[in-house]
């Protein structure tokens, strides 16, 4: 089904997952609280190690940390395009490539203009890596990608927030001793929700071997 366009809204656990798209192109309309209720509840249902739910999820409004957060996008889209040395697309270019190009310059111009902002905070547990503080909220993370996606809604991890942190926490009021794991954009997107495109499976998954893939044919 890759390229294909998904219903809008859809209660089927496999059409969410197979078009749960980073979306970074946003209508204007307001996202209504009942909504964004349903997808922050979603995210509150994640599983978390011990379930001590060691999470807070910041819904951002204020107009001046939404200024803080458009400062730091445009700011990661120029080290973005410096290290990669890309530049936008021609206008009338239309390739895959250029669309994601174009979709990721507004999306990083636009920053803190996206109708909802959540920023995923996480509490530290003791004797636990990096990696293992992030399986405690990262499936936060992607309950409320998926609940966004069910409701016609769509959105995208960013990580802009490592450019202005010190000034976020101190806005915020986020203790020392919190990390911030994402900045998670959303909206209601301009344009269809679209397939997934991915790796084959054989080449993600093995069979008690590195070498060995997964091979099942149906």
């Amino acid at each position: 089904m890759s390229g294909a366009c998904g219903p809008r809204t859809s209660d089927d656990l496999w059409t969410v997952m197979s078009t749960a798209t980073a979306v970074r192109r946003y209508r204007d309309d307001p996202v209504d609280d009942a909504t964004l209720d349903r997808c922050l509840r979603a995210a509150s249902w994640a599983p978390s190690g011990a379930n001590q739910q060691p999470w807070r999820f910041v819904v951002l409004r204020s107009d001046e940390v939404r200024a803080v957060v458009t400062a730091a996008a445009r700011q990661a889209w120029e080290r973005l395009t410096e290290f990669y040395g890309v530049s936008p697309p021609e206008p009338d270019a239309h390739d895959p490539r250029s669309r994601v190009l174009r979709a990721m310059a507004e999306h990083m111009h636009r920053g803190g203009a996206a109708p909802v902002l959540v920023l995923f905070c996480v509490q530290p547990q003791a004797g636990a890596s990096d990696l293992q503080q992030g399986g405690s909220v990262f499936p936060a993370v992607q309950n409320l990608l998926l609940a966004a996606r069910a409701q016609g809604l769509g959105a995208a991890i960013t990580l802009w927030h490592s450019l202005c942190e010190d000034r976020l926490r101190e806005l915020v009021g986020i203790p020392d001793e919190w990390l911030i794991a994402a900045l998670v954009t959303m909206g209601w997107p301009r344009g269809r929700h679209k397939s997934v495109r991915r790796k084959p499976l054989g080449e993600v998954a093995v069979v008690d071997r590195w070498d060995r893939p997964w091979s099942y044919r149906p």
